[in-house]
């Protein structure tokens, strides 16, 4: 399939209204929706800003690539539009946007579209393709560019797989290796490999690139290949296979600056600029070797590996417990059949495996997959032995560090071994070790752990109310930061133990930062200039959303005047939240899980109302304290 068979005149708008980056994506969005290639609009939509929040596809160089694979896609297609004078897309390199293209992947697309789709991206690194986009007079100007420079490359493939098949049984020394991914693995991917073969070409280098994209991995780095290869480049923003490079030297960098540092990254490369990867997640360093990589390491990532992995456990469980009691007589208390069956879904299944679940990625994090059976069979035994979410933390990083232990003591066994260490001797020694000592820690792990939780029962409305204050602070401190996470974790410590209530509290209080802003532009316009007056707008939905993100442009912006303003709203509507002793069984999801806070409709009413009085105190303090806009 052909470039020009997805983009078709319909597809094409050769003078773009919008002057930012949100009106762009949406009039680009309504392209689509006119030509009919979109099953849903609005769920598209929130597949392109989904991935724009996790990078910006404004690659740089006047040229933005916004893409998406998603079920709302009908039939896959690309859009095309041009604004002659430049607009705002917050690109990497800060400079207008000219030329707009937007990918619409169906979430089934397969390897024939998923190839000119990333034809597509390879050919925008062409000058001569940009400018003769940025001339085109006419859409059939625009698809007559795109067919001409697409034979060409067509042709160039074509020679480049012959070329490596006739080196298929070669293995070259001294050669540079890279490996590339994205999230969505449609666009950045290919760009960074093609960015990178063609500057080695220039540069007179030998390079082999592998590409992780949604259609799997291509061009596989072998063994033997990566035995000889001088360094490994992995641009990547997603998780990569990096057992496979232990002992070589790798650098570790966004996906971005493969297309965009490709000549630096190829130089350090040759230089072996970069540490030595080791598989415990930790780089030693030669003599002369700077930091080139990212580094997995750290007790909080790992923390939050375990964390963000249990999370569909406890919102998908949670909300089936919830809504099992619509199913219960409200006056004899019984429940129907049904009901019990969503009971014993998410209560007895479900939220069972919360906490195993949570040690199992914990020690993953920590020792890449020889650490998952350890850290499972621990966290199993600190569920089953009533040691909690801190057992499971602690069963976690223990199975996690003694599988590291386990690899320093075996590095060096004769090679006819190492088939043997990831099935058997990790997995035998790991569980061993760790259930051991699990046996004896889970009696007084337990112990704790039920002195937490007879503690928050035992807290009075006051006490309750302080809390919340506490943990609704905390999460406008740093707007998902260290100390924001530590509440919503310690929120998620005691709702896998049965205690529903600081989760409402938290909630309550990452709502309240963006809704507070959002209101504060609204009441207060000549506070804000217009940019910011925009971004209120989307900060409405984020808040709605429990996305305490949506504030941080407006923190960045003024910190002594927003940041004191947010943290005092959050705090009310956390301390309101216990005081009215709400409990929310769904960890996040905003306003699409207030039907799960218990007792029902007036749960609701009073939840709503403590979120109301916060956003309402954060929206007058910054009305109060910000200066208004010359």
């Amino acid at each position: 399939m052909k470039i020009t068979d997805l983009l078709t005149k319909e597809l094409i708008q050769l003078e773009l209204q919008s002057t930012d980056k949100a009106g762009t994506i949406a009039e680009m969005v309504s392209v689509l929706d006119r030509a009919g290639k979109l099953n849903d609009r609005v769920a598209y939509q929130q597949a392109i800003q989904a991935r724009e929040d996790q990078t910006t596809t404004g690659i740089g160089e006047g040229i933005a690539i916004p893409h998406a694979k998603t079920e709302a896609v009908k039939n896959p297609a690309i859009a095309f539009g041009r604004s002659t004078a430049g607009l705002d897309y917050e690109s990497l390199d800060g400079q207008p946007a000219h030329l707009i293209f937007m990918i619409a992947a169906t979430a089934g697309a397969n390897d024939t579209h998923l190839k000119a789709l990333s034809r597509l991206s390879v050919l925008l690194l062409k000058e001569e393709v940009k400018q003769g986009l940025l001339e085109a007079k006419t859409t059939e100007d625009v698809i007559a560019i795109i067919a001409h420079h697409e034979e060409e490359k067509e042709r160039e493939e074509a020679v480049e797989a012959q070329s490596q098949k006739e080196a298929t049984q070669q293995v070259s020394s001294g050669k540079v290796l890279a490996v590339t991914a994205c999230p969505t693995g449609i666009a950045h991917t290919y760009m960074a490999a093609d960015a990178l073969k063609n500057k080695s070409k220039e540069m007179n280098v030998d390079i082999k690139v592998e590409t992780n994209g949604s259609d799997g991995a291509k061009n596989v780095l072998t063994p033997a290949e990566i035995e000889n290869a001088v360094a490994i480049i992995v641009a990547a923003d997603t998780k990569v296979e990096m057992e496979r490079f232990r002992g070589k030297h790798v650098i570790e960098v966004p996906v971005t600056d493969g297309i965009r540092k490709s000549e630096e990254l190829i130089n350090r490369a040759i230089k072996q600029d970069a540490p030595i990867y080791q598989s415990s997640g930790a780089a030693s360093k030669e003599d002369g070797a700077s930091s080139g990589g990212t580094g997995r390491s750290g007790v909080y990532k790992h923390l939050m590996n375990g964390v963000s992995n249990m999370l569909p456990l406890i919102v998908g469980g949670g909300i089936l417990i919830a809504a099992s009691f619509a199913f219960e007589n409200q006056l004899t208390g019984e429940r129907s059949p049904f009901g019990d069956i969503l009971s014993y879904i998410g209560g007895d299944n479900a939220f069972f495996l919360i906490v195993p679940v949570l040690a199992a990625f914990i020690a993953m994090s920590i020792a890449d997959r020889p650490g998952f059976a350890p850290g499972i069979v621990g966290g199993l035994m600190a569920a089953t032995g009533g040691g909690g979410f801190l057992g499971g933390i602690i069963a976690g990083f223990l199975a996690g560090y003694i599988v590291l232990g386990l690899k320093s003591i075996f590095k060096n066994l004769p090679a006819i071994f190492n088939g043997l260490k990831p099935v058997l001797i990790y997995p035998l020694f790991g569980i061993l070790a760790t259930g051991l000592i699990m046996y004896w820690a889970v009696l007084p792990l337990s112990a704790i752990n039920e002195g937490i939780l007879n503690w928050l029962s035992g807290l009075g409305t006051g006490n309750l109310a302080l809390l919340g204050i506490l943990l609704g602070g905390m999460m406008a401190i740093d707007m998902g930061g260290p100390i924001n996470k530590a509440a919503y974790a310690f929120a998620i410590a005691v709702a896998a133990d049965g205690q529903f209530g600081p989760q409402a509290a938290v909630m309550a209080g990452g709502m309240v930062p963006p809704l507070g802003l959002a209101l504060a532009t609204t009441l207060f316009k000549r506070k804000f200039n217009d940019q910011e007056r925009k971004t209120g707008v989307s900060a409405y939905f984020l808040g709605a959303f429990f996305i305490t993100e949506g504030a941080i442009p407006f923190a960045a912006a003024d910190p002594l005047r927003v940041i004191p303003s947010a943290v005092v709203g959050s705090a009310i509507a956390g301390g309101l939240t216990l005081w009215f002793d709400l409990a929310l069984r769904a960890p996040h999801g905003g306003i699409f899980v207030f039907a799960t806070l218990e007792d029902g409709l007036i749960s609701i009413l009073l939840y709503t109302l403590a979120i109301a009085v916060g956003t309402v105190v954060t929206a007058i303090m910054v009305g109060l304290l910000k200066k208004s806009v010359k």
